[in-house]
């Protein structure tokens, strides 16, 4: 008796693997065409002298079978052309794959579908994703793909054009969702920033999910990454904040280095004692001067610094 978990179980699809295909070469069957129609001529004659004598009949039948070969050899003519392959099968039944280029010839009862293994180039469309940090992206890719089995392209989805660029979606609103689009601070991968290892990621989950219809991705590259228009101005003048606040920072810290090392020196040459008050003021003084963003102008002061 069947339980539910038997009947929740995954159904395991078959997947068709490509195989070589048992076709001959067609300029030899052309060869045999040619014997065959200088045949039938030769026997039009001996039919035209046998009805003379009254003894035509071996002569007609000869004629129809020469005939009839002639037909079986003619309609199994197909043509390959460079990077293009046929699946020949019977009655629905796959057979092989033919990749032999030029002339070909199979048996009338197999038919034949033929595809091709050509490089394609798709540049998908603008894809909003929300990123790692939720904010609305624009992404866009260029992808190189080719078909290197052509029975599962065939028959394990289908339509394999469709199903590529359905797939070339998917991934990548699924690596846009893994990366924030940008980290002012550099310490993890972004998609602006880390532009050529989110391609390779793409690429290798890409090729995971169109195995299954025999593609195979020869280059996966971003043409398009910004965000989307609803938050970009916002954004840019969050990017524009954010650098200037690393850049204070640099400054404050390389300011703080100058000073502490101007005082260092100060006092290891003997140039000047300062007392702590004397030493709050330079400090002040000069880290006014290193971190204006504006030219500072010299004051002389001829007293002393307690009157």
């Amino acid at each position: 008796m069947s339980t539910n978990a038997d009947s929740a179980a995954p159904m395991h699809l078959s997947h068709t693997r490509e195989r070589p295909a048992s076709t001959q070469n067609g300029f030899f069957m052309l060869f045999l065409m040619l014997v065959l129609l200088i045949a039938i001529i030769v026997d039009f004659g001996w039919l035209a002298a046998s009805a003379k004598t009254g003894n035509a009949a071996p002569a007609a039948l000869l004629l129809v079978l020469l005939s009839l070969a002639f037909l079986f050899v003619l309609v199994g003519f197909y043509l390959l052309q460079p990077n293009q392959a046929a699946a020949i099968l019977l009655f629905g039944d796959y057979k092989g794959t033919d990749r032999n280029n030029g002339l070909r010839w199979r048996l009338p009862w197999l038919s034949r579908t033929k595809i091709s293994t050509r490089i394609h180039n798709i540049t998908s469309e603008k894809i909003k994703v929300n990123d790692l940090r939720g904010n609305p992206v624009e992404i866009a890719t260029n992808v190189v793909w080719r078909v290197t089995d052509t029975a599962q392209a065939l028959f394990d989805v289908a339509n394999y054009m469709e199903f590529v660029g359905i797939q070339i979606e998917s991934a990548v609103r699924a690596i846009g969702a893994r990366y924030a689009y940008d980290d002012i601070e550099h310490k993890e991968v972004t998609l602006r920033g880390d532009a050529e290892v989110v391609s390779e990621e793409l690429e290798r989950e890409l090729q995971e999910r169109v195995t299954r219809a025999g593609i195979t991705i020869d280059e996966c590259r971003l043409t398009h990454l910004a965000y989307a228009q609803e938050i970009a101005q916002a954004m840019l003048r969050r990017q524009q904040a954010e650098a200037v606040i690393a850049a204070r920072q640099k400054i404050v810290i390389g300011a703080v280095s100058m000073v502490e090392n101007a005082l260092q020196l100060l006092s290891e040459k003997g140039v000047v004692e300062l007392d702590d008050e004397r030493k709050a003021a330079m400090v002040s003084n000069l880290m006014v001067v290193l971190c204006s963003e504006h030219s500072t102008q010299p004051v002389v002061n001829t007293g002393s610094l307690y009157q």
